[in-house]
C-alpha cells in the first residue's frame, strides 16, 4: 500500500481532494494543503476540468449493456434514500476505503459482505434501474 506524501510513513487513507495525493491524517492534510505541491497540481487540475467542461462531445467510447446513461447518473443525486445512507459514517467510510484502494476490485467484494453496503449499491439500483411491480412480487413470493 502507498504511504502518505507527507509523513512517508504511515499508509495512506486518503486523497486530496484538489491534487489526489494520498495522505493519512487531518495533521497531513493541513500540512499538505499549504504546500506549494498542492497549489501546483490543483491548477494542472483545473486546467483538465476545463477541457473537459469546454469539450461537450466527449462520451464514454466503449459503451456496453452495462453502461448506466448520465440521465440516470444524475438522479442518484436527488435519492433520499441514498441521502439517508449516507449520513451513516461505517458507509462513508467504506466508500473512501474503495475509493483509494489500490486494487478496487477486492476492495469492492470485501465491501460487499457488508450488509450496509448492499443496502446502499441497492438503493443505487433502484435508482438506475428500477425494478417492476411483478419483479418485486416474484421477489417477494420468494423471500
Amino acid at each position: 500500500m502507498e504511504n502518505c506524501v507527507i509523513c512517508e510513513e504511515n499508509p495512506r487513507k486518503y486523497k486530496c481532494s484538489k491534487c489526489s495525493a494520498p495522505y493519512c491524517s487531518v495533521a497531513c492534510y493541513k500540512t499538505h494543503k499549504d504546500s506549494p505541491k498542492c497549489v501546483i497540481k490543483e491548477s494542472v487540475g483545473k486546467t483538465v476540468e476545463n477541457a473537459f467542461q469546454e469539450e461537450p462531445t466527449l462520451h464514454v467510447p466503449f459503451t456496453t449493456d452495462d453502461t448506466v446513461p448520465a440521465e440516470k447518473l444524475h438522479q442518484l443525486e436527488n435519492s433520499q434514500d441514498l441521502r439517508n445512507l449516507l449520513h451513516n459514517p461505517h458507509l462513508r467510510s467504506l466508500l473512501q476505503q474503495i475509493d483509494v484502494a489500490i486494487n478496487a476490485q477486492s476492495a469492492m467484494m470485501a465491501a460487499m459482505q457488508e450488509p450496509l453496503f448492499l443496502e446502499f449499491a441497492n438503493a443505487c439500483l433502484q435508482v438506475v434501474e428500477p425494478i417492476s411491480d411483478a419483479e418485486r412480487a416474484e421477489i417477494e413470493l420468494y423471500s
